[in-house]
């Protein structure tokens, strides 16, 4: 619980240095600036004891941004299409990412990505757990909805991609999803823009 309240506190204490010496202008839609810079969180990762941070740049249309992500207790597993496996729990260890996006319409931004996941994989039965490492693809589709200047909420769909890899637990074999299919929600503050 506290690291949902530690991120609280450093977006609000942001967002007052943000607001102070600042002369009035005329302040454009959250869509049409020309660059901005933002650090946001898939902050439902904080509540099963982990934690995910990112920081994109905007120019115009175009953003880029890098994360990075421990999954804590989430079981992965359950996102997996087609051949997720019941007697295999799959957890995000901590992974980096890159994201590239285009927003397409005010604040509606389609992405691509590649996240260098580390999975430990534990069997369910005995508890045993094993590292395995895959490098995912996928696509995603999110809209920022801001609350105030610089606050913002952004739900999104993620499909991820991988190569087929598997474990063996003694005589027991894990093949890891093909396919993931995800819905997420950050949450965000733009900390410079013009």
């Amino acid at each position: 619980m506290k690291g949902p309240l530690l991120l609280i506190g450093l977006l609000a204490i942001a967002s007052n240095l943000l607001s102070q010496n600042q002369t009035p202008t005329v302040t454009p839609t959250h869509s049409e600036v020309k660059q901005a810079l933002e650090v946001e969180s898939l902050v439902p990762m904080f509540f099963s004891g982990g934690y995910h941070v990112g920081v994109g740049y905007r120019y115009e249309r175009f953003r880029v941004r890098a994360s990075i992500i421990n999954g804590g207790s989430y079981n992965a597993e359950k996102a997996g299409i087609n051949n997720n496996s019941s007697e295999f729990k799959r957890f995000y260890k901590t992974s980096p990412g890159i994201f590239f996006g285009y927003n397409v319409w005010k604040n509606l931004e389609v992405y691509t990505y590649a996240e260098f996941h580390t999975f430990t994989i534990q069997q369910k039965s005995t508890k045993y757990e094993k590292d395995l490492y895959s490098t995912d693809f996928g696509g995603g589709i999110g809209y920022q909805f801001f609350i105030g200047r610089y606050f913002y909420i952004q739900p999104a769909l993620h499909i991820y991609l991988r190569k087929d890899k598997s474990l063996d637990f003694d005589g027991t074999k894990y093949n890891i999803p093909n396919t993931d299919f995800s819905p997420v929600i950050r949450l965000g503050v733009r900390l410079w823009s013009k």
